[in-house]
This record gives C-alpha cells, structure tokens and sequence, in this order.
C-alpha cells in the first residue's frame, strides 16, 4: 500500500551506515546536469577578460582578431537564446583553434548542462589535455570514461587527483561513489586495489578497498581491509560503520556485537550507536533498541553536528518499526518541536502513526495541513487510502480523479494507487478496467504493464498476465518484481515448474535477500518436491519478514515434512498478529487435524 511507502522507505534511507562523501578536491563545477552550469551564459568573454603580460601581449593581440570576437558574441547569444547546441559546438570549435583551457571547459560544461552526448565526451577530453593541471577537468575525464564503461582508462587520471598529499585521503574516500555507477563491481576493486598501493600506512586507502571489496561480495578481503584501516586510524567511526556492513551479512549478531564492543571503548560516536539501534530494530530486539534512544538523543543535543531534529527523527521511525507507536508519535512531535526543517514529511509520518493506532480523523488532519508541494500528492494518496476504508473505494477514485496538474510519473503513482484501492476492495475487474484503459493512454510503462498483469492474473486471465509480465520484462529487463511474479504464478499453479525456478532466481540476482523473493523461491522449490530446500528459503524469508503469507507457506511445507508441530505454531504465532488474513486462515485450516 502506498501509505506505508514513505515511512519506510525513509527509515531505509536512514538506515545507511555509509553517507555519500563529499570530494574535498572539489569545491563547485562538478559535471552534472544540476550543477554544471557555473559560468553565466552572458558572462564576459574568457579570453578578453585576462589582461596579458608583456610575455603574451603579442599571443594576445593575435587571438583577439575581429573573427574570434565575432564567433564568440555568436555562442554568447545563442547561449541566451537558448540555443545550448550551438553555443556549445561554438566554443568547442574556438577552444580547439585557439587552445584555450577556458574555453574548453565552457564548452565541457554547456555541453553537460545541456546533455549533449556527442559533444560533452570531445569537450571533457580537450579540457583535461589543455589543462592536465586542473582537478575539475581530471574529474569530469574520470566521470566521462566511467559513464562510457572504459574503466580501466580512468587509472591514470584517478592516480593524478590522488597524488596531492592534502587532498588525498578525501580523494580515496569518495572513489566508491565515483565508480558506482560501474556495473563491474570486481574491476572496481581491481582498479581501487592497484590505486591503493603506493599508500599502505594511509587509513583511508584501506578503508576504500574495504569498501569495493564489500561491493564486490568479498567480504573476507573487505574484512581483512577494514581491519588494516583500524589498525591505522584507531576509533575511527566511519570504519566501524563499514565493517558493521561487513559483519551484518555473515551475521546481523556479529553486527550487533561488534558495534557494543567499539561503544564500549568510544561511547560518543553517535552515529555508530544510532545503527547499532537501526540493527537491532532490523532484528526484533525491540527493547534493547530502546535503551539506546535516550543516550542517542541526549548525544545529539550535546554534540557539534545540532542535529537533534534529524536524529530524534529518526529515532520516530523506529520506533515506528518497532510498533510503539506511541513512543513514535511523541518522538515526532519532538523532532517539529526541535525544528527539523521539512515539516511535511513529519505531518505524512504524524498521519500515519495516527492510522496505525486507529485515529483515522486524526490521520485524516496531519495529512490535510500539507499544502501544494513535494509533499502533497503523497498526503492526497493517503488521504484517499483512509477514506477507502473508512467510506468507499469509490470515493476515494473520485478524490484522486480530481487532481490536477500531474505530470506522467505522478499519473502513473496515482493509477496505481486506485487500482490497488479497487484490488483491496476485491473489486477486481474494476481494477482490471482501469488498467487496461491506462496502458493504453500509456503503453510503454512497465509498472503499469505489470500491474495490468496482476489484475488480469486476479480475474484468471492467466494467458493475458503471462504476456504482460514478458512484455514488462523486455521493456525493464532489469524489473525483478516481474520475474518473480511471473515465477510464482507458474509455481502457484504448479505449471512450468522449472521455469519458474529460473526466473524467481533472476529476480533475486537482481534484488538481493528479498523476502518475497525467497518466499516465492521456496515454494516453487515445494512444486518440485524438493522440501529440504523449499524450507531453507522460506525459513530465510521469514527470519527476515514473518508475513502472514510466508507463515503460511512454511508451515505447509512443515507439515508435509512431517514437522507437524512446528506448523502449528508458525501459523497460531502468525494468526495471532494477523487474525483476518484470509491464506493464512485458508492453509491452517486446510491442515487441521
């Protein structure tokens, strides 16, 4: 549902124990869309703006010919014209006739602002070879070459912005986000290991093959790097949250124990002791994540970063996760109170806390103060979602059917939303209808095929969701979602078993220890009548989200393992906490005895 998207993507967000670092060696400039444009298309004129010495008057004299200010004032006016193209190919031209860095990187970062492909990459390149001196122009080569998948040409570049002793440290701390984008995650480490090297008595080059190690699923060699970084750099936070990371994925418990230990001896890194809470929330030890709270925000209130609004927020949403929902909405008021800045998204949290404690009309309030902004199409979903289910599903269409001024992505948001309004409602050909009519006014929208797919699934159209979800997959092939829903059909249905296999296993390939992923891997391994497996997988999705669902399916699997007990207790434990779930209900009574 989409009332619940919010929250929880935000507490994923802050459940980050690496934040993106910042380059140092950089200050403005970096080439992006954003944030390329530094230089004012009706800036004066780069060459003429430096008045040469006696050395250069002559060179001078000579570049400042009536031609070049005439092709100049030309790519000056075509720039505030808006005509980016041509203001861009004419400075290029210039920087190439005139072999001026200036000019090239005017033209690089026109070029960038303007997303012009086939001038950007000739642009970048003449400004690092003009200016080999210049960290924006090495960086933007760098950015260049990654964003063309030849990796291994930005060694020497990369080499370069690491040789400056001041800048360095920094420089090894951002080169994970610098080649993430890459999608050879082991050449990345590669290439980090051999720049590393030359500097094996600096903390920060470790840290960075840690990282790549990590990225690359090689967790024994990030952990030996993350232990050479300790090592250098003693009580060093950011170490710790990595190898935290590292740790988590042999064992959250590990995890867990590592960071009391590094506590322990460093009871002021806040941030660690923040995703300390963060874990044992992820792992249900819901009370000794209380423990944590106060000392948390007691740290932030005292501490140099005044961060305590964030910080108190964060401690709502976990709280939140934890189902104290109380405790949530008095550590939301706090966060408001203490002043964190983006008031709306405490109001969504606020509602939703509301809902959850069965105070719809006070929901219904927090999220009616959101006014037109980033935030009031989400208020205006869960507005409708409440009403829903405190009216009609009709209603709440009708409400969402009133908004204007959307553009594609949040036409698309709002579709999908009232159609799992009219699924929720078991008004399955209704939903079925809405879809269809919208592919077609939208055609090329994998989440609307897919979901136009799983309405025709609900209404036994299976043939139809079967060519949907394929037609899903070539328009995304990375869509993991439709994989799996087209494995699990198949494996529901007991047809094109190993099929199904294959796919489930895509989409987990592409969506690591997703549960639902497990959960559909595991029953298709039931299918097969493999239950040896079929539990490893579905034990491994319910350890890490016990839906009712998933209940469901490994106490059947149990059962048939002769595991009869067991069985009952996964489903009593989970009819307790779900007592409506109608598969759930559905599969202990089938095995009553």
């Amino acid at each position: 549902m989409i009332k619940f998207k919010s929250i929880n993507a935000a507490l994923k967000q802050s459940t980050q124990l690496l934040k993106p670092m910042t380059w140092a060696l950089l200050a403005a400039g970096m080439l992006s869309v954003n944030a390329c444009a530094t230089k004012k298309t009706n800036e004066a004129p780069l060459i003429m703006a430096t008045a040469p010495d006696a050395a250069s008057a002559s060179e001078a004299e000579k570049s400042v010919q009536p031609e070049f200010i005439y092709r100049y004032l030309v790519g000056e006016v075509s720039g505030q014209r808006g005509d980016i193209a041509t203001s861009g190919a004419i400075f290029y031209d210039l920087a190439r006739t005139e072999r001026d860095a200036r000019l090239a990187e005017r033209a690089a970062k026109i070029a960038a602002y303007g997303n012009i492909t086939n001038l950007a990459a000739p642009a970048i390149k003449l400004w690092a070879e003009l200016d080999p001196d210049s960290t924006e122009a090495q960086q933007a080569m760098t950015e260049m070459l990654i964003a063309t998948g030849r990796l291994e040409d930005t060694k020497p570049y990369l080499a370069k912005l690491l040789e400056k002793q001041d800048t360095r440290a920094n420089g090894f701390l951002y080169l994970n986000t610098l080649l993430s984008r890459s999608q050879d995650k082991q050449a990345v480490l590669t290439l980090i290991e051999a720049l590393a090297e030359p500097y094996p008595n600096l903390a920060e080059a470790h840290f960075a093959v840690a990282q790549a190690a990590w990225t690359a699923s090689q967790d024994d060699d990030a952990l030996i790097a993350i232990t050479n970084a300790e090592k250098l750099r003693p009580g060093w936070d950011i170490a710790a949250l990595l190898k935290g990371q590292i740790l988590f994925t042999k064992s959250p418990q590990a995890a867990i124990d590592f960071y009391y230990s590094f506590l322990r001896s460093h009871p002021d890194a806040n941030e660690v002791r923040v995703n300390l809470a963060k874990l044992l929330v992820n792992q249900k030890q819901y009370a000794a994540a209380e423990k944590e709270y106060p000392t948390i925000i007691q740290q932030a209130k005292n501490g140099p970063n005044k961060n305590v609004a964030d910080v108190t927020a964060i401690v709502g949403l976990l709280s939140f996760q934890s189902a104290n929902y109380i405790a949530a909405e008095n550590y939301f008021q706090e966060a408001l109170q203490a002043g964190f800045k983006d008031v709306d998204q405490i109001h969504l949290y606020l509602g939703q806390t509301a809902e959850k404690t069965n105070h719809d009309k006070s929901a219904l309030e927090w999220y009616k103060k959101i006014p037109l902004g980033p935030r009031h199409l989400e208020a205006q979903l869960s507005i409708a979602q409440v009403i829903a289910r405190t009216e009609s599903p009709q209603k709440a269409i009708a409400l969402l059917d009133e908004l204007e001024n959307l553009n594609t992505e949040q036409q698309i948001v709002v579709i999908k939303t009232q159609a799992a309004i009219l699924g929720k409602a078991k008004l399955n050909q209704e939903a079925f209808d809405l879809l269809e009519a919208a592919i077609k006014n939208l055609p090329n929208t994998p989440e609307l095929v897919y979901d136009y797919a799983l309405a025709a699934e609900r209404i036994k159209k299976f043939d139809l969701m079967e060519s949907e979800l394929r037609r899903a997959i070539a328009f995304k092939p990375d869509f993991a979602a439709a994989y799996n829903a087209l494995g699990y059909s198949f494996a529901d249905r007991n047809i094109k078993v190993d099929e199904a296999v294959s796919l489930i296993q895509k989409a987990l390939e592409l969506s690591p220890n997703d549960h639902y992923m497990l959960d559909s891997l595991g029953w298709a391994y039931y299918r097969k009548g493999d239950l040896d497996q079929a539990i490893n997988y579905l034990q491994q999705a319910y350890s890490i989200n016990p839906d009712p669902e998933i209940a469901a399916h490994l106490g059947e699997v149990l059962w048939h393992k002769g595991r009869h007990d067991q069985a009952k207790k996964i489903w009593n434990d989970a009819l307790v906490i779900n007592p409506d779930n109608e598969v759930l209900i559905a599969t202990a009574n089938k095995f009553k005895s």
